[in-house]
């Protein structure tokens, strides 16, 4: 088949090897030129399907199958709809035609599949995959504000049923290990080598030669029952509150058609169920929600993941023996990472009872996925044989990265810096974590200020996967490019930042709960805030996670800001929410989660309960009505501006930090595609964004204040790209 990217092997067995390899790209994806070879390789299938007894299709990358063409979703709108929806049905119509063929298909699954690549193993009659590092098999369509269109919902429900399809596969957008994608059953069988998934392909062809599809089968019902059996009719009413209970209230329309998708699709035939299908997908494809998510969680966290701010021109390095400074909360799960990542990690603190329980912390998150079955005890040995936990200051010698991770006090921070100096490798990296406090401050304190860079981690560590590395005035190149390289080697997701105060994403963050506040302050309900946070998209409330961070560390932070601003030659602008935090801490003793009270009230075992009564009883006003609108949008308006202000500032360096640190460091809604996305995609573009801010800020402040930049742009008809 001259110029098709499938080729064509038909072996002596008359086995027919179909291996997918599209020369122009690195991995396969459902490109036009993909869709036109698909089509006509079936053609030739069903002319030539007396030369063969079976099928084999798999792929000629490393991986399977990438999926769909992300820059054509992403760019598809309301005019596209008709177009978008002929593709699916394409994919669709060639997808059944593969598995109606009369003769057995199985998928050798060589390597990740996922998305649309998962659909067209789905259209084979047996999948086979094979064990490779790091293979993940799935459908996380939702995870980017689609779904499955090219009828990856209608046969996960007809293959599985609808509430382990929508559950386990396509409600969630599952990445799965082959082992899981085995248990949960969407994959056949999982094999260890490339040789033993084609003599198995092979060995299940001639056994099956019959082979058809489960719902193609005689007598076929789906497994659990479809939405009028009484088995599941029972059952039926609690899926829209989970999935309402999930989202919160949010603007997520994916997870919402997925559910759709699957019940509507159950209770019809198979033509009919594809064809709901491609109109909730299409519509999906075709709308706001998934361009800003495509945008930001695919090609913005890939160019962030490839090292598009790491410096050329330097040689990649993996950090060898790591020393951590200090045991407590941070230090002890940096040095988890650090271990988890290969590296020798010396945990230093004053004393060895200190640094051993530090240490603890990783033994006790080991031994959980021992207990879980996620990791052997082996390995748990590994890892904690990796970190030495010490009161002894010798045991850093030699060391080629750092982190400090003691107490936020500068004068502690150069302490620790003098005393472990000397004692490094001589081009060792030494880092700070700090989550505030000014890089030009500490630098004084050691010899070789180019080798000297800050990581701002955020808690819990071992579960946040965003790394902020604080570029100072006097930072190296080479400094800069292995901060990088360890954060990837740490497995988490680096953008570098200015050395200025509380950095970026604690500054976008301080808006947002500042505006919280300053409504409770302005006599809102306690219970609205919540509700306004939630329904706009962030994952928890934002009086709990004021709750979480602790009003005592938000104040310093701000009594920081005020100090940095005046220093700037800038004004901070105060709202009434500063003497609210103000009040919690001083007049009710009540900073946060870590004290067993805030503005929530908290069990023994630290777990949330309720909103303090006392909320209502001191600051809330019946009379006051704030449109609930204006709450939601307050919010994340708030953000979106200091976000605009650290891009004008060069506080981060490009639009992609700007969104992903907004997305992964503060909990910006998913739904916008981050902070900076969120002002792009604003009815009226930058305009209407603008507009809306001065009304706000006509309302409720100063805090609304549009950059003169952003002016700029909207009456020029940019955006921030």
């Amino acid at each position: 088949m001259a110029d098709n990217m499938i080729a064509w092997d038909l072996g002596a067995d008359r086995v027919l090897v179909l291996t997918i390899d599209d020369p122009s790209q690195a991995t396969n994806t459902m490109t036009e030129e993909f869709a036109r070879d698909l089509t006509a390789t079936v053609d030739r299938l069903e002319s030539e399907k007396d030369t063969f007894d079976g099928v084999i299709l798999t792929s000629g990358k490393d991986t399977f199958f990438a999926g769909g063409d992300l820059n054509l979703l992403m760019n598809a709108g309301p005019a596209d709809a008709e177009s978008i929806a002929a593709g699916l049905d394409t994919y669709k119509a060639a997808f059944r035609r593969i598995e109606t063929l009369g003769k057995p298909v199985v998928a050798a699954i060589n390597g990740t599949a996922l998305g649309g690549g998962f659909e067209i193993a789905l259209a084979c009659h047996h999948r086979i995959a094979l064990d490779a590092k790091g293979s993940l098999l799935g459908l996380p369509e939702v995870t980017f504000g689609v779904l499955p269109g090219a009828g990856g919902v209608t046969r996960t429900v007809r293959l599985l049923g609808i509430t382990n399809a929508v559950l386990n596969v396509v409600g969630q957008g599952r990445r799965m290990k082959p082992a899981k994608a085995r248990q949960v059953g969407i994959v056949d069988e999982v094999v260890a080598d490339r040789d033993e998934m084609f003599a198995r392909a092979r060995a299940w062809i001639a056994a099956n030669p019959g082979a058809v599809q489960p719902w193609d089968a005689k007598g076929y019902k789906i497994p659990g029952g479809s939405p009028s059996s009484p088995a599941l009719t029972a059952n039926l009413p609690a899926f829209p509150a989970t999935v309402r209970k999930q989202l919160k209230g949010a603007p997520m329309p994916a997870p919402i058609a997925v559910l759709s998708t699957a019940v509507e699709g159950a209770q019809v035939d198979l033509d009919t169920a594809f064809a709901i299908e491609t109109r909730y997908c299409a519509n999906l494809i075709c709308g706001q929600v998934s361009t800003n998510m495509i945008k930001s969680l695919f090609f913005d966290l890939n160019s962030i993941n490839k090292g598009a701010s790491r410096p050329a021109g330097f040689a990649r390095r993996k950090a060898e023996k790591v020393a951590v400074l200090g045991a407590g909360m941070m230090g002890a799960a940096i040095a988890y990472v650090t271990a988890q990542s290969g590296a020798q990690v010396v945990l230093r603190d004053v004393s060895l009872e200190a640094a051993e329980r530090g240490k603890d912390y990783s033994r006790g998150l080991l031994d959980e996925a021992v207990a879980k079955g996620r990791i052997t005890p082996a390995r748990r040995d590994e890892v904690l044989g990796r970190i030495l936990a010490t009161d002894n200051v010798t045991d850093v010698k030699g060391a080629d990265f750092v982190v400090e991770a003691v107490f936020e006090d500068l004068e502690l921070k150069k302490k620790v810096f003098a005393e472990v100096e000397p004692l490094l490798a001589e081009d060792a990296l030494i880092a700070t974590n700090t989550s505030a406090l000014p890089l030009s401050e500490m630098v004084t304190a050691v010899g070789r200020p180019r080798d000297f860079i800050g990581l701002h981690f955020f808690s819990p560590v071992d579960k946040m996967p965003l790394l902020e590395i604080v570029v100072g005035e006097n930072t190296g190149d080479e400094a800069l490019a292995r901060a990088f390289d360890f954060a990837q080697q740490i497995r988490k997701t680096p953008i570098a930042v200015k050395d200025v105060y509380a950095f970026y994403a604690n500054r976008v963050i301080a808006q947002f709960v500042d505006q919280a506040v300053a409504m409770l302050a302005e006599g809102a309900h306690p219970a609205s805030i919540e509700q306004a946070t939630t329904q706009a998209g962030f994952p928890v409330g934002a009086l709990a996670l004021l709750d979480e961070v602790n009003m005592k560390t938000t104040l310093k932070i701000q009594r920081g800001a005020i100090a940095a601003a005046t220093a700037e030659g800038s004004t901070y602008v105060e709202t009434p929410g500063t003497p609210v935090q103000e009040r919690m801490v001083e007049e009710f003793d009540r900073p946060g989660r870590l004290a067993g009270r805030g503005f929530y009230d908290y069990a023994q075992d630290g777990s949330r309960l309720s909103l303090w009564d006392g909320l209502r009883e001191h600051f809330h006003k019946p009379e006051v009505e704030i449109p609930f609108e204006d709450m939601k949008e307050r919010l994340l308006i708030a953000a979106a501006l200091e976000a605009a202000r650290c891009v004008e500032a060069g506080v981060v360096r490009t639009v992609a930090d700007a969104n992903i640190g907004s997305l992964f460091g503060i909990g910006f809604p998913a739904w916008t595609g981050g902070a900076i996305q969120y002002i792009n995609q604003y009815d009226g573009g930058l305009g209407g964004f603008a507009a809306r801010a001065d009304d706000l800020r006509a309302k409720y402040g100063d805090r609304f204040e549009v950059p003169e930049s952003l002016r700029e742009m909207a009456a020029a008809g940019k955006d921030f790209g």
